[in-house]
């Protein structure tokens, strides 16, 4: 894997984390479980992220 291809793949990898870190708070303010919420977000963050990159 060249080097460019593995920061490109980084980058969206920690966008999408990010992303379920923010998604996370508002599940876990729905759900009234912040660590279930947390879960949730995360989960769907990196699979974002990962969608995204490809």
């Amino acid at each position: 894997m060249t080097k460019d291809k593995k920061k490109k793949q980084n980058h969206s990898f920690s966008y999408g984390i990010a992303m379920g870190l923010s998604l996370g708070v508002v599940f876990g303010l729905l759900f009234d479980q912040l660590a279930l919420g947390l879960g949730i977000g995360i989960a769907l963050g990196a699979a974002f992220g990962t969608i995204q990159k490809k």
